[in-house]
């Protein structure tokens, strides 16, 4: 049973105020499309009257800081239990999105504006790499009928991650108030995750790999890879993994953490130890380690699991740290290495690299 809200006025004697009928359903959809944190947590609309492919109609759907997506229905007046069943054909959609549907629902809904750019603006942070994975059905009503609440009750029992929330519209003179409560526990919605799914994630070209290149002064210098044509990790076997694991012919884009974008090239060579590695110099082989080196590529604790580990790559076009490319909303993360998906960053890197798309 949801809290119920009251309001008074305290002016003198403390007065009541009744709660009236929102004036329009489009008002109230235009309230929290301005404002959606007046749902309970930062969100960012990514499309509005979006119709589904079974010919209905989602009022305000949206994402938040976690790619989690979120299919709101708007009932100005009383819930009936039909906005359940309703509700519950949404989510049967929007399940299906794949996350390449959602930044094209996006760029349909705000045209001329990046989903990754609108993302970092909206939550400080750049999108994580799974959109959809999970999603939410939020109902927004003035009052709900005990049906309604008798099935979104029974739903979350099992873990059908949909809720209803109330909202009160008071008038006072000429101000006007709303409030809001829940009828299920946040935090019970929350844990009602939907399975994981691979089309959470943009899909893969087949091709691009992006690469983190950890600057140490005493263990790995941009300056060297750069000349020499390489690039390496590091110091356990969760740096040097995924590295190891490039594909010959695979095209790498090099990022240098808190500087940007430094490098485009194709991987030419297995990876081996800063030891074994052997490197073409001027169309000459050469052991790694008799070439004049700015940094020492060792690590303090040495083995198979420690080394440094390098990686021949020919550059097709590579920068320095000064002329480094970065941009609001691009990929980045920790990974050495992993599978580069993201379309707005292929995009701004080959226009920058002069690729070809």
């Amino acid at each position: 049973m949801p809290m119920e809200l009251g309001l008074w006025r305290v002016d003198g004697q403390p007065a009541r105020l009744s709660p009236v009928g929102v004036p329009l359903e489009k008002t109230l959809e235009d309230l929290i499309e301005h404002d959606p944190d007046i749902l309970g947590e930062p969100l960012m609309i990514v499309g509005r009257q979006v119709p589904t492919a079974h010919g209905k109609v989602v009022d305000l759907l949206a994402v938040d800081s976690e790619g989690v997506v979120h299919a709101i229905e708007l009932k100005r007046d009383r819930t009936p239990r039909e906005a359940t069943a309703q509700a519950l054909d949404y989510g049967s959609w929007v399940q299906g999105l794949a996350h390449d549907d959602i930044l094209d629902l996006f760029t349909q809904y705000r045209p001329g504006h990046t989903f990754e750019q609108a993302f970092v603006d909206r939550f400080g942070t750049a999108p994580p790499e799974q959109i959809n994975a999970e999603h939410r059905l939020t109902i927004v009503a003035g009052d709900m009928d005990p049906a309604t609440e008798r099935i979104i009750g029974y739903l979350s029992r099992y873990q059908v991650p949909i809720n209803v929330a109330l909202f009160r519209y008071f008038q006072d003179g000429d101000r006007s108030y709303l409030a809001r409560t829940w009828l299920l526990p946040d935090n019970d919605v929350a844990d009602a995750a939907a399975p994981r799914r691979s089309s959470a994630k943009e899909t893969w070209n087949g091709q691009d790999w992006y690469v983190a290149f950890g600057e140490e002064s005493s263990i790995r210098a941009w300056d060297d890879a750069r000349k020499y044509g390489f690039i390496s990790a590091g110091g356990g076997e969760w740096y040097s993994r995924s590295l190891r694991a490039l594909p010959l012919g695979g095209r790498i884009f090099v990022y240098i953490p808190k500087t940007g974008y430094v490098a485009v090239g194709t991987v030419v060579g297995p990876a081996a130890t800063f030891d074994e590695a052997i490197l073409t110099v001027d169309g000459e082989p050469h052991k790694m380690t008799d070439l004049p080196l700015t940094a020492g590529y060792r690590h303090a604790v040495s083995g198979p699991d420690k080394d440094e580990y390098v990686v021949p790559v020919k550059w097709i076009k590579s920068l320095d740290k000064d002329h480094a490319i970065w941009e609001k909303g691009m990929f980045a993360n920790q990974n050495s290495a992993c599978k580069l998906r993201n379309r707005f960053t292929l995009e701004i890197l080959s226009q920058r690299f002069d690729l070809d798309q």
